[in-house]
């Protein structure tokens, strides 16, 4: 270790954070920006205080540590569900509650329902085409449905 650090001089700091922020960009999450502004850290204290090696990997960890935690405390990450379609990735969960004439009968619970687009399942009582139903529920991708 003794020798590593003298050949890659007050440098080897900055060289880390590089490598940690190209690991963030290329990792889900976010995590390895703290240990580059750690390492970025390290190496500007490196820069003014000569530090031994031990010394340098305990100002590291110390510094990562608080980076960590300090990070995590302030940045909460993008919003689950944005406020313009919070139905976006569970679209299922927007027809609850919503009103549909059926096109397909529904026979032994099980059916099918076109909304827009897409042809979903659903569950409910037998029912002829044509009744008018009341999304009441979702159970996985299964539209649970009602008369009404």
């Amino acid at each position: 270790m003794e020798q590593l650090f003298p050949i890659l001089g007050n440098w080897v700091w900055f060289v880390a954070a590089g490598i940690f922020l190209l690991l963030e960009l290329v990792s889900p999450g976010v995590f390895f920006i703290w240990l580059g502004i750690a390492a970025a850290l390290t190496g500007v204290i490196d820069n003014l205080h000569d530090l031994t090696w031990q010394g340098e990997l305990a100002v590291f960890a110390v510094l990562a540590v608080i980076s960590v935690v300090v990070g995590r405390r302030f940045y909460n990450g993008p919003a689950m569900e944005p406020a313009d379609n919070p139905f976006l990735n569970r679209r299922q969960l927007g027809y609850v509650g919503r009103s549909f004439t059926l096109k397909q009968p529904i026979v032994n619970g099980r059916g099918k329902l076109t909304i827009e687009d897409t042809v979903w399942e659903i569950e409910g009582p037998d029912m002829d085409a044509g009744t008018r139903i009341k999304v009441t529920a979702v159970n996985d991708m299964t539209l649970v449905v009602a008369a009404g």
